[in-house]
């Protein structure tokens, strides 16, 4: 079973009343909240984990602060949180001259959820990871991070089609 497969059951997420773009929307702007927290701080267990993203508000009306009812957002965070290091390896082999020690905290969030959904997620386009973390981007990043995000990540789907 992938590791994507895993995610889901272990969430059990469920419908909400929004359409499925705009929450999925909300949830990559919870996951990318939550996930920013832990560039300050490592956790090292799922209920820390768990206890971190129940701390981060949500506009899921349904939400409940409740793991179970969490849905996208939760495997979003819980997929990159598990996938951490080859995510990381993935947008070091793209980033040229930049280590991700060098990158700043909001960009290489952003480029881990755009890579998670590229590399696990079959049912997220490629176009749409990258149009999404261009989106987060404007939300949460300075300006002239749009150009550096899309030329990582498309590079990485000019790879990926080869």
């Amino acid at each position: 079973m992938s590791k994507t497969n895993d995610t889901k059951s272990q969430t059990g997420g469920t419908k909400s009343s929004q359409p499925k773009n705009a929450s999925r929307k909300n949830a990559r702007a919870k996951a990318f909240q939550v996930l920013y927290g832990l560039t300050f701080s490592q956790i090292d267990n799922e209920e820390k984990l768990k206890s971190a993203f129940l701390s981060v508000p949500s506009k899921e009306e349904n939400e409940d602060n409740n793991i179970e009812q969490s849905g996208y957002a939760w495997d979003l965070v819980y997929g990159v949180w598990l996938s951490l290091n080859d995510l990381d390896k993935n947008i070091a082999t793209f980033s040229q001259h930049w280590r991700i020690e060098r990158m700043g905290k909001v960009e290489i969030t952003i480029l881990r959820i755009a890579m998670f959904e590229i590399l696990y997620r079959d049912d997220i386009p490629h176009k749409v990871a990258i149009n999404e973390a261009l989106e987060l981007s404007k939300l949460f990043a300075e300006e002239n991070s749009k150009g550096f995000i899309n030329g990582i990540l498309d590079g990485v789907i000019k790879h990926s089609n080869n």
